[in-house]
């Protein structure tokens, strides 16, 4: 998956959680049963792979990892929605959208902000 790296336990999340101490982190809710999620999917990778500035990104699937999509939702304080995506820098969120709202654009807009 190009340079997403997948979420799929609750440890996972809390080790990128406290990674996002170090670095800013880009972390992407996705449902594979939504075509929404498919199209916003498509915007997080096209940024990744035409990013210069490099910023780890995560993935998660919230059918198969709910778990994890909830411990997110609990830990940002942020009610879950998908696809969702969300730039974290120093365990505070910096900016975060849903829906058709994830684009390319907008996902590089957040990023050069923060780095």
């Amino acid at each position: 998956m190009e340079n997403i790296n997948e979420l799929t336990t609750v440890e996972d999340w809390q080790t990128v959680w406290k990674h996002s101490m170090d670095s800013p982190i880009l972390v992407y809710k996705h449902s594979t049963s939504c075509m929404i999620s498919a199209r916003a999917f498509k915007q997080v990778k096209a940024f990744q792979q035409s990013e210069t500035k490099k910023i780890d990104c995560y993935l998660v699937k919230v059918i198969e990892s709910r778990n994890v999509s909830n411990e997110i939702a609990k830990d940002t304080h942020i009610t879950h929605k998908s696809p969702q995506i969300f730039l974290i820098d120093k365990q505070q969120i910096v900016w975060n959208t849903s829906h058709w709202k994830i684009t390319e654009h907008r996902i590089r807009e957040a990023v050069y902000k923060v780095m």
